[in-house]
C-alpha cells in the first residue's frame, strides 16, 4: 500500500485567520455559557449537617466485652450481693405469742370410803326360805341382803369374818334373827361370801355405814 501523506493546511490569508479566531471564540463562549447554566440549575448550597461517628469510649462501653461474654461463669453465676435477698422476719401471731402452759392432767376422782357410824361383834346366821321380807319385798336368797332387829331398812352394813378376813356389804330389808346371841341373819349368798354355808352360823364383826 502506498503511504498516505498528511498535509497540514496553513492559512496565511488574513480572512482565514479571522475565521479561525471566531470559531475559537464561539467555542469558548459556548462552553462558558453551558457551564453557567449547569451551575445555575443546581440548588443553592446550604449548611451541611456533618454526622460525627460516636466516640471510641462510648462504642467501647456499649459493645459487650468479649471476655465477659465468653466466660460462662460471669453470665451464669451472679454475684452474691446481687442475689442475696433480705431474710423475711416471721411475725408471731397474737394468739401464738402467749406463753404456753401445760394443761392440767385430769385427776382421778377420789372415792371416799363410807363413814362408819356404828360397829360391834355378834353371831350371824343365814336363811334361804322364800317369803316376804319386813319391808314388803320378796326375799331373794341370791341377793346380798340381811335381817336386823332395829336398823332402818336399806341401811348398808359391812360384815367381816375375822377368821379369814373376808367381808361383804349387805342391805337391811328384813327383821330378825330372833335367837339370842345373833344380831344378823344373812341371805344365803351373803353368808357364802364370808364362810361355808355348812357352818350354819359364825361370829362376825359388823360396821354400820352411813
Amino acid at each position: 500500500m502506498a503511504a498516505r501523506h498528511l498535509r497540514t493546511r496553513r492559512f496565511s490569508s488574513p480572512a482565514a485567520i479571522a475565521a479561525t479566531a471566531a470559531v475559537g471564540v464561539a467555542l469558548a463562549v459556548g462552553g462558558t455559557v453551558g457551564a453557567v447554566r449547569l451551575t445555575s440549575a443546581e440548588p443553592p448550597a446550604g449548611p451541611v449537617a456533618v454526622q460525627t461517628p460516636p466516640s471510641t469510649p462510648a462504642a467501647t462501653s456499649a459493645a459487650p466485652s468479649p471476655t465477659a461474654s465468653a466466660s460462662p461463669s460471669a453470665s451464669l453465676s451472679p454475684s452474691p450481693k446481687a442475689t442475696a435477698s433480705p431474710k423475711a422476719s416471721r411475725t408471731q401471731a397474737a394468739s401464738r405469742s402467749k406463753a404456753r402452759t401445760a394443761s392440767p392432767s385430769p385427776t382421778a376422782k377420789k372415792t371416799s370410803s363410807p363413814k362408819v357410824v356404828d360397829s360391834g361383834s355378834c353371831g350371824a346366821s343365814f336363811y334361804a326360805e322364800g317369803q316376804m321380807t319386813a319391808n314388803g319385798e320378796t326375799f331373794d336368797p341370791n341377793a346380798l341382803t340381811a335381817a336386823h332387829k332395829t336398823l332402818p331398812f336399806n341401811t348398808k352394813v359391812r360384815v367381816t369374818n375375822p377368821d379369814n378376813g373376808k367381808s361383804v356389804v349387805v342391805r337391811i330389808n328384813d327383821r330378825g334373827p330372833f335367837i339370842e346371841g345373833r344380831c344378823l341373819d344373812l341371805s344365803r349368798a351373803a353368808f357364802a361370801t364370808i364362810a361355808a354355808t355348812g357352818l350354819g352360823h359364825v361370829n362376825v364383826r359388823y360396821e354400820v355405814l352411813g
